[in-house]
């Protein structure tokens, strides 16, 4: 990426959340697939519906629990500036988006049973049209972000 990317990172310990995520996922995937093999055998179906039944929840395995989240990790970046807010993210296509101080409506903190338990929250970024996130913060800073760019919003506001 471009030295003119946004400076700031999410949390490492969004790696291990994400990878959570991903095991949750593969568990249920596996479940369901276990009960297409045992379907497959019972009524004598193709060995295709076996063969996909190993292989898809192998394959979501390797992509949701160890690639996708690092390359997710590395990606998502932001920035607060006084008069805007840049967010970076994305694993194939990396998008960028700018969202202006005056835009901002509200700005919420989110936090799950799973972002508690690792000290995470998302912040949530509100505008009329759009809802941005930045995920797996440090609660502490989640919380200071928060307040930093609601009062940026309001002056952004009051000099309109």
């Amino acid at each position: 990426m471009g030295s003119n990317e946004p400076k700031m990172r999410i949390s490492e310990r969004a790696l291990t959340v994400w990878k959570l995520y991903g095991w949750i996922s593969a568990i249920i995937t596996t479940i369901i697939a276990a009960g297409v093999i045992t379907l497959a055998v019972l009524f004598d179906w193709s060995v295709w519906f076996i063969v996909g039944g190993v292989v898809v929840p192998i394959l979501e395995i390797i992509l949701f629990v160890y690639v996708f989240p690092t390359l997710k990790w590395r990606r998502w970046r932001y920035e607060v500036r006084e008069e805007e807010i840049e967010l970076q993210h994305g694993i194939f296509i990396v998008k960028r988006t700018l969202v202006p101080m005056v835009r901002v409506q509200h700005v919420d903190t989110e936090q799950g049973p799973i972002l508690r338990k690792y000290r995470l929250a998302t912040i949530s970024i509100s505008t009329a049209a759009t809802l941005h996130q930045i995920p797996a913060l440090d609660i502490d800073e989640a919380d200071a972000l928060r307040d930093s760019i609601s009062a940026l919003a309001r002056v952004a506001e009051d000099d309109v």
